[in-house]
């Protein structure tokens, strides 16, 4: 026959507030430090966005003009040159305005990790109070 283990109920209620407080700093912890993370991937992203960008605008304003350039010399007039290189690029740029706008959705930036942890410790804080249940307590 098995022997259980006689707990005071102050101590049980002691040591669950002691794993409970535990807990809670743990996932505080957990929560900041992937917050910070979160923080400063996009920080950094947005920055090579921007600098990209600013480089970017020259050097596309002058291939354009190459592109109307190239067309008239092949035989169209100024103004269908400039209307189609125009609607490729405006083509280009909405679908890479579309494909960017879906990586910076807000759901990319949720903490997984901390939820994940967080329903783990849940679910271990159940079963230990389960398994606490099954001891016979001293009054």
């Amino acid at each position: 026959m098995a022997l259980r283990q006689e707990r005071p109920l102050g101590a049980v209620f002691s040591d669950l507030f002691t794993q409970f407080t535990d807990l809670l700093r743990n996932e505080s912890d957990l929560a900041r430090t992937e917050f910070s993370e979160k923080i400063s991937q996009l920080g950094f992203g947005l920055t090579l966005v921007i600098v990209g960008a600013v480089l970017l605008m020259p050097a596309l304003v002058i291939l354009l003009e190459a592109a109307v350039a190239a067309l008239q010399n092949s035989g169209f007039q100024a103004p269908a040159a400039a209307l189609i290189v125009g609607g490729i690029t405006l083509v280009i740029g909405l679908i890479l305005m579309l494909i960017g706008a879906s990586r910076v959705r807000p759901s990319k930036l949720v903490p997984q990790r901390t939820i994940d942890q967080i329903q783990q410790d849940a679910s271990v804080a159940k079963q230990n109070v389960r398994a606490d249940n099954g001891y016979q307590r001293a009054a």
